[in-house]
């Protein structure tokens, strides 16, 4: 029986930190003092020990414009960690494969395997560009898929000789490549297409926190795709997370954050993800609708808050509550077959601590609570057969000695 033992990731805030989610604007504190944290190495190397001391398995350093380079960043945190892995995310298509792979494998083999890799495609036609990217929403995917199936023989140690629509190999490989670490892909993505690749290529799919219902249909349509291919797929999501000792405290911070955020910024961020071809942006956007009142206003399902994504691209929703609230919806999505999870917290690195020791175990123990009912049922089921297959026996003998009688 494979291992279900969720696992929880931790999120580098590569773009800067604070206590609110709003814009790379210095945030002015009640004191007057900026309470905006650069991300520079001082600041991330505290957040990545606070996330390997509260138990945290990998932390995910994302990519894009307004980030630090992933690839720089996880090398440098390796020299300030011993445990903790790094989720690195890197952009399909902006670099060779076989160039990737030579990346991958000197990071495994330096840090002692402690490297996953985050394949994103891009959802923001404006930020392609700037990087001199103008395919269209399709073609990038097609362009993932090739990437994705190179990347994944070169790390396997094989040779690669491709000619495809986007990529063109010749003899592409590692030498002396360190397979004795596996590096597994997780990847993203909505779209009909996305969904196509990570049937094929992904070891695991990366969902936004969407309501369970939606997430429940998004990885039974998911399944159905991978088991066409032949395939399995682990499913993780990504989540905010507003966790305290109380409800009425966690929604108390909901309603500071929400009070904090300047209107005109949130109305250039909608005015900005509203031009994306993003089907998961355009999904977490439908969550919110763009900006309310208060902060219930914006609940979508039970903890579940939309206020994030006003102001943030990408993953936009919090679970909001307390401790024991926001582990129960937590093991809600795992009974759905979430078995990781990317979270984060404003600020990265007080919630590390708060979430790692409050939130996790909590999970962790109404996980096994879930494990040992299913247990009990299946065994249930298994005695319920054998007692029926015993009764069907005696059933026969009896017919059998009637038979004879007559």
């Amino acid at each position: 029986m494979p291992d279900r033992t969720p696992v929880f990731h931790w999120f580098l805030p590569t773009g800067g930190d604070g206590r609110d989610p709003g814009g790379v604007t210095a945030v002015q504190g009640r004191t007057g003092a900026a309470t905006r944290r650069p991300a520079d190495v001082g600041y991330l190397a505290q957040v990545a020990a606070a996330a390997e001391q509260a138990g945290f398995t990998a932390l995910l350093a994302p990519v894009g414009l307004g980030c630090v380079d992933p690839w720089i960043l996880a090398a440098a945190l390796t020299q300030h960690t011993s445990r903790i892995g790094f989720l690195v995310a890197f952009r399909a298509g902006f670099a060779s494969p076989t160039l990737l792979a030579q990346q991958a494998d000197s990071f495994r083999r330096f840090a002692g395997g402690r490297l996953r890799l985050n394949v994103v495609t891009g959802g923001d036609p404006a930020e392609q560009r700037a990087y001199g990217d103008h395919l269209a929403h399709d073609e990038r995917y097609a362009r993932t898929d090739e990437v994705m199936a190179a990347l994944r023989d070169l790390l396997a140690g094989e040779r690669v000789d491709r000619q495809g629509e986007h990529l063109h190999l010749d003899g592409a490989r590692l030498v002396d490549p360190a397979v004795e670490h596996p590096v597994p892909l997780y990847f993203g993505g909505a779209s009909p297409a996305a969904e196509q690749v990570a049937a094929r290529r992904a070891d695991v799919q990366l969902l936004w926190g969407e309501p369970p219902s939606a997430i429940g249909e998004r990885i039974a349509r998911l399944r159905a795709i991978a088991a066409g291919q032949g395939r399995t797929l682990r499913y993780g999501l990504r989540l905010h997370v507003i966790s305290r000792d109380t409800a009425e405290q966690a929604w108390a911070e909901a309603d500071r954050i929400l009070s904090g955020l300047d209107p005109a910024a949130v109305r250039a961020s909608q005015a900005r993800f509203a031009a994306m071809d993003s089907t998961g942006q355009a999904r977490m956007t439908a969550l919110h609708g763009g900006g309310t009142a208060t902060a219930r206003d914006l609940l979508v399902a039970p903890n579940l808050w939309a206020g994030i994504g006003l102001v943030r691209e990408g993953a936009g929703t919090a679970l909001v509550g307390s401790h024991d609230e926001v582990a129960a919806r937590l093991a809600e999505y795992r009974a759905l077959g979430v078995e990781e999870f990317v979270l984060s917290g404003y600020p990265h690195l007080e919630e590390a601590y708060r979430v790692g020791e409050e939130v996790v175990p909590r999970v962790r123990a109404l996980a096994a609570a879930q494990d040992a009912r299913a247990a009990q049922a299946a065994q249930a089921g298994r005695a319920g057969r054998a007692g029926r297959a015993v009764q069907a026996v005696q059933d026969a003998r009896d017919a059998r000695d009637v038979r004879a009688a007559r």
